[in-house]
C-alpha cells in the first residue's frame, strides 16, 4: 500500500495535514492530495504540493485530467484513501452516499480502504446524529479513527482533537502491517506486563533495575497487529502506548500481581496468553518509611523480603492460560531458562544475555533464545531490533498456541 490519497476536509486542525503530508513522504509513500473547497480556507493547495510534489486536486471535473475523468482516475490509482481532518458535513454526506464533490466522489468510486479521522468541536462530536453517522460509515466498510480529547482551538475542552501527525503515522503503518500479516491471534486476549517495578523505600527512595519495557511494548505491538486484543500491565515505563492497545501503569510488584490476577479472572475477557517481560523487583522492603530516611549514619541496613513471583503465580492459578517468560541473565543463560521453564509450569520462555552492551537494558536490539515445554527444541533469534525480535516471537506464540488447543480425533 503505497499510493495513499490524503484527503483534507474544512477545520483548523487542516494544519496538521501539512505535517502529515510531510511524514507520509518522508516514509515511501506516494501521495496525492484531495482538498474540500473548505479545506482551501484554511490551507492552501499550493503547500500541500510543495511537500508532496504532486498537484493538489480540488475539482470535480478536472478537464486537465485524462478523458476529464480525474476522480475515476484517482480512485483507481489509490491503494488506500486517508480523510485527515474528516468534518461533520464530509462525515454526513458519505454516511448518505451523497456525491457532490471530488472527495465523495473518488470514496464511492474507489476500491481502496477508506480511513476517517474525525476532528470538530466536542459538542459537534458528542452530537447522537453525528454519532449515528460514525456507525453508518462503520458499518458500511469504512475505518474510523478516533478522535484525542483535550483543549480545542475555539477553548472547549472534549473530544474531537485530531490526532497528532506522527500518531496518524503510527496508525497508518500499524494497519498496513494488519493487512498484510496473518492473524495468527485473532479473538484472542494477550496480556503483556512490562517495565520495571519500583519497591519504596521512603516517600523518596526506592528499589527498581535498568528494564526500559521496550521489549514488551514492541510485543504488544506485534501482537495486536496479530489480531489479538491486547493489555499491556506497565510498571516504570516512559514510551507511548501502541495503538489500540489497552494500558495499566502499576507501581510495585504486589499491584502488578493484583492487576494481573484481576484480568485473569474476568470471565466476560478472558486471558488466552500471559507474556511477562517485566523486570519485577526480587524483593521490597519489610517496612516502608513514612517519612524521609535521614543521612545520620555512615551505613544503611534496609530489612527486605521476598516479593511474589508473578509469572508462575499466573501460570499455577491459571493453567488454561498459555504462559510466556522472559529470562534476563548475566550467565548461564539458557541453563536458567530451562530451569524457569520447568519450575514456573511455563508453555514458552525466551532467554537473553543482559550482560551484552549491545543487547542489554536500555538497548533497541536484541537476540533471544527461546524453549518450549516438554520439548528439546530451541529457537535462535538473531539479534535484531526489537520490534522484528517482537513480531518473531508474536509468530511464535500463534503457532505453539494453536499446536496446544489442536485436538485430534
Amino acid at each position: 500500500m503505497k499510493n495513499i490519497i490524503l484527503a483534507i476536509t474544512g477545520g483548523i486542525s487542516a494544519y496538521k495535514s501539512a505535517f502529515f503530508a510531510r511524514l507520509l513522504v518522508k516514509n515511501g509513500f506516494n501521495v496525492r492530495v484531495i482538498m474540500t473547497k473548505n479545506a482551501q480556507a484554511f490551507i492552501t493547495p499550493l503547500t500541500l504540493q510543495a511537500l508532496t510534489g504532486n498537484a493538489v486536486h480540488t475539482e470535480l471535473l478536472d478537464t486537465s485530467a485524462e478523458l476529464g475523468m480525474g476522480h475515476i482516475e484517482l480512485a483507481k490509482w489509490a491503494d488506500l484513501v486517508m480523510i485527515a481532518p474528516a468534518s461533520a458535513n464530509t462525515l454526513a454526506k458519505l454516511s448518505m452516499g451523497v456525491a457532490d464533490d471530488l472527495l465523495t466522489t473518488v470514496c464511492l468510486a474507489t476500491t481502496a480502504c477508506v480511513l476517517i479521522c474525525p476532528a470538530m468541536n466536542q459538542q459537534m462530536y458528542a452530537h447522537p446524529a453525528l454519532k449515528l453517522n460514525l456507525q453508518t460509515l462503520t458499518d458500511l466498510g469504512y475505518i474510523v479513527i478516533p478522535p484525542e480529547s483535550g483543549e480545542q482551538a475555539c477553548g472547549d475542552v472534549g473530544e474531537g482533537r485530531l490526532p497528532e501527525p506522527e500518531q496518524l503515522l503510527d496508525f497508518l503503518q500499524n494497519f498496513i502491517a494488519k493487512q498484510q500479516k496473518s492473524q495468527r491471534l485473532s479473538g484472542k486476549h494477550v496480556v503483556i506486563t512490562a517495565g520495571a517495578t519500583l519497591e519504596a523505600i521512603d516517600p523518596v527512595r526506592y528499589l527498581s533495575n535498568h528494564s526500559t519495557g521496550k521489549m514488551g511494548f514492541a510485543l504488544a505491538k506485534a501482537c495486536e497487529q496479530l489480531g489479538a486484543s491486547v493489555t499491556l500491565v506497565a510498571g516504570n515505563v516512559h514510551l507511548p502506548t501502541p495503538f489500540n492497545v489497552a494500558r495499566i501503569d502499576v507501581t510495585s510488584a504486589s499491584q502488578m500481581l493484583a492487576v494481573c490476577q484481576m484480568l485473569a479472572g474476568d470471565k466476560t475477557n478472558p486471558i488466552s496468553v500471559f507474556i511477562a517481560t517485566a523486570a519485577v523487583a526480587d524483593y521490597r522492603v519489610k517496612q516502608q518509611a513514612l517519612q524521609k530516611i535521614k543521612k545520620t549514619t555512615d551505613a544503611l541496613t534496609l530489612d527486605l523480603v521476598k516479593n511474589p513471583d508473578i509469572l508462575a503465580t499466573i501460570s499455577r492459578e491459571n493453567p488454561q492460560i498459555f504462559s510466556v517468560g522472559f529470562a534476563a541473565e548475566t550467565q548461564d543463560v539458557e541453563t536458567y531458562a530451562k530451569g524457569k521453564l520447568i519450575a514456573k509450569q511455563l508453555d514458552m520462555i525466551a532467554c537473553n544475555d543482559v550482560s551484552r552492551t549491545d543487547i542489554g537494558f536500555g538497548s533497541d536490539d536484541n537476540a533471544i533464545t527461546v524453549f518450549f515445554k516438554g520439548s528439546n527444541t530451541k529457537v535462535r533469534l538473531e539479534k535484531t531490533s526489537k520490534d522484528k525480535i517482537a513480531e518473531q516471537l508474536a509468530d511464535l506464540i500463534g503457532k505453539q498456541l494453536a499446536k496446544k488447543f489442536t485436538f485430534v480425533g
